[in-house]
């Protein structure tokens, strides 16, 4: 092995030194802790790995993870930093074993990574004792993953009132309409798999915290209301209701950041987002086709006046691209089609609603 071969020659230490400590004015120097196959930090150099992909094999878990550490700068030395996987096909689970105890720790940050289509759940094994000296977190955020695990602090948000059959993708959707996730957590029923209606989340981007209280908190999904809130009360204090006046901006993934009034009284034209992309307004078929599904579906909760889906144009950018707008009669008839779009999907995306300024629809000011 090259890892051993260049330990054999002296260019990289057999073991990993700790950091020593002073109690009461006596330093401690701990034990030296050999990084590789020591039964004595076999513990902390081995990870649970849940969810795993059905039939996924060994030699495919190794090579997926050690390309994951090599990409995302963690592997501290040359060889591959997993030595060995170990699949139970009936449990649907796996424990990798690491080379060293720091690339065990920084592997933890895949947390929730996407490996052929599964959302892996990593964890420490139920008997592992952390090492004195040795950080038990990860340094290190992986750009695009969102962890199963959500820590408490000041910016972790509750999402309470969430439809039953609501899925972890549908609610992240929802949610990622402010921002990437670091973090995200549906709370399940261990019986059943099923949802129990509420989550954690936190944003890797703390500022949109507020703006996605101010956006989500009170908005109607399906029959219910959602709550959100930062799950530590008193967290940040914080206004609530100078929250709610201000105007919230939403970036719906692909489309360009985009400013919406917060939900508030009731007027005549709805705005719905995340319903299309602007790639699919681009041909003319298509495009009547959107339109047609739009007023089909608008239609069976009142009279619809127009519709407005901007579109597109060569080296321009369009106000509104990606965003649609629906006038109705009067503003009971938007309230009955809010509360009956918010949160449905419509091509596997999750609908987000917002009420609209008719004086600026009617001004084209989108």
């Amino acid at each position: 092995m090259q890892y051993k071969a260049m330990q054999a020659a002296g260019q990289i230490p057999a073991t990993a030194l700790l950091a020593t400590s002073t109690v009461g004015g006596v330093t401690i120097t701990p034990t030296q802790v050999p990084i590789i196959g020591s039964q004595m930090t076999r513990q902390a150099r081995r990870l649970y790995v849940g969810n795993i992909p059905f039939g996924v094999t060994e030699e495919a878990m190794a090579d997926f993870f050690n390309a994951q550490m090599r990409l995302a700068g963690l592997s501290q030395a040359p060889g591959n930093p997993v030595l060995a996987v170990q699949i139970n096909q009936d449990k649907n689970f796996a424990f990798l074993e690491f080379r060293s105890v720091d690339e065990t720790t920084q592997a933890m940050a895949f947390d929730g990574i996407i490996f052929q289509g599964q959302s892996l759940k990593i964890r420490r094994p139920h008997d592992y004792q952390p090492l004195p000296g040795m950080s038990e977190q990860p340094s290190f955020h992986v750009p695009g993953v969102v962890s199963t695990v959500v820590p408490d602090s000041p910016h972790k948000l509750f999402i309470g009132g969430l439809p039953n059959y609501l899925n972890d993708d549908q609610v992240k959707e929802l949610l990622t309409s402010f921002g990437p996730l670091k973090a995200f957590n549906l709370v399940k029923d261990s019986a059943t798999s099923l949802s129990k209606g509420y989550a954690f989340c936190e944003y890797v981007d703390v500022n949109v915290t507020d703006q996605a209280i101010a956006g989500l908190n009170g908005m109607q999904l399906g029959d219910k209301k959602l709550i959100v809130q930062r799950a530590s009360v008193g967290a940040k204090n914080a206004n609530p209701n100078a929250i709610i006046q201000t105007p919230v901006t939403v970036q719906v993934p692909g489309l360009p950041t985009m400013q919406v009034q917060n939900t508030g009284l009731p007027t005549d034209v709805l705005c719905l987002l995340n319903m299309v992309s602007p790639d699919e307004l681009i041909d003319d078929e298509e495009y009547e086709e959107i339109l047609e599904d739009i007023r089909e579906e608008c239609s069976k909760y009142g009279t619809v006046k127009s519709i407005e889906i901007p579109r597109p144009l060569d080296g321009l950018e369009v106000p509104g691209c990606g965003k649609i707008f629906v006038e109705f009669i009067s503003p009971l008839d938007c309230q009955k089609a809010m509360q009956a779009l918010t949160g449905r999907k419509f091509a596997n995306r999750v609908v987000v609603t917002k009420y609209y300024d008719p004086e600026l629809y009617h001004r084209r000011d989108f």
